[in-house]
């Protein structure tokens, strides 16, 4: 943005390609002069529109014919925005919901189902063993899911929890899991929160591991780590354990915790014979201020709630209680000892403990 003085002066009437896609920009200010009304606050760049024609004309490269057209057009937005991480004008209601990957364990239908969802930079796996315990100890179906821009799910410019709960929704209502139990860790656990509020009937009960739906302070720091996973290249002619002991060492340099960094080990896969990180890393970095900020969802869920927060992390401090007490009248704050943020790996017997006890 540095040396413009009218910084969206400089994308009127830029064009970009991609598969079935001509995105044309067009500053909406009245003081750029390129004619076209905005509701919002002409001076404020996150308030500027811009038009995104989708056409089916020919282009270089394979164009996949199962991409909407809004999903094309979202596809384009990496040229037409080069310099801001606002998505002006892609709303959920615009974008319609991605199909998720997942892994369902059988149970009874006569007991509320559980869903678990990951935190940032993970995916399903990290939670497949407790969804194994908890299938063999409750006799419930579990579900295990890896949200969009993480594993095997696909990827997209909208990292918004609106996004991900709408994604959730269409997920569960495909396999006819509700009402079901939500488990969510810190992104999971906000994504938890979007889909009680907005569709309470959905959820039975819900737990939020260490995560608020207030501002985060401590996630900044968590995005830090997305340099250090770009800069790793590790070729597949190396086994796991010494792709990991390679990864690990450099991670010390970043990741002073050991939990922390096992965490992220949980998305470093081999694939065509190189090491790579199965999370949109690029993506979630542009759209960093989305997980930092509070939920801004209407609504109340009035269904049984559980804080499972760490002694040892500030991501749900005390002081967050009497407004998360608004959102969630029923909720209920339990402090696990001795634990950080990633505790389901730091302490999984007393994650696992509270998680029966909350559920029975």
């Amino acid at each position: 943005m540095e040396g413009w003085d009218k910084p969206w002066a400089g994308l009127a009437g830029r064009n970009c390609e991609a598969p079935g896609v001509r995105a044309e920009g067009r500053c909406a200010s009245s003081t750029c002069g390129n004619g076209l009304k905005t509701s919002g606050d002409p001076h404020d760049a996150d308030y500027h529109s811009f038009k995104v024609l989708v056409q089916p004309w020919p282009l270089s490269g394979a164009v996949d014919p199962g991409q909407s057209k809004a999903h094309r057009a979202a596809s384009a937005l990496s040229c037409l925005f080069p310099y801001t991480n606002a998505l002006p004008f892609l709303t959920p209601s615009l974008l319609p919901p991605m199909p998720l990957s997942y892994r369902l364990l059988d149970g009874q239908d006569t007991l509320p189902p559980v869903i678990f969802l990951h935190g940032l930079f993970s995916n399903k796996n990290i939670f497949q063993a407790e969804a194994e315990a908890l299938a063999q100890q409750t006799g419930r179906k579990v579900l295990t899911v890896d949200a969009r821009n993480h594993g095997e799910s696909p990827h997209s410019p909208d990292c918004s929890y609106e996004a991900m709960s709408a994604d959730l929704q269409a997920l569960l209502s495909k396999l006819g899991l509700s009402p079901c139990v939500l488990i969510g860790h810190s992104m999971g656990g906000k994504t938890a929160m979007a889909l009680a509020l907005q569709k309470p009937e959905l959820v039975e009960r819900l737990v939020s591991v260490d995560v608020s739906p207030l501002v985060a302070t401590d996630i900044p720091k968590i995005f830090k780590i997305i340099p250090a996973m770009k800069a790793i290249n590790i070729l597949g002619d190396v086994s796991n354990s010494e792709a990991f002991e390679v990864v690990d060492e450099y991670l010390k340099l970043f990741v002073k915790d050991s939990s922390i960094r096992q965490y992220l080990f949980n998305s470093l896969v081999q694939v065509n014979g190189q090491y790579e990180w199965k999370v949109n890393a690029e993506n979630l970095w542009q759209q960093q201020n989305l997980f930092l900020d509070s939920l801004h969802i209407q609504g109340v869920y009035r269904g049984p709630t559980l804080f499972l927060r760490s002694a040892n992390s500030s991501f749900i401090p005390s002081s967050h209680y009497s407004k998360i007490k608004l959102l969630f009248p029923e909720a209920q704050f339990q402090t696990i000892p001795d634990a950080g943020h990633i505790l389901h790996i730091q302490k999984p017997q007393e994650f696992m403990n509270s998680i029966l006890s909350f559920l029975s």
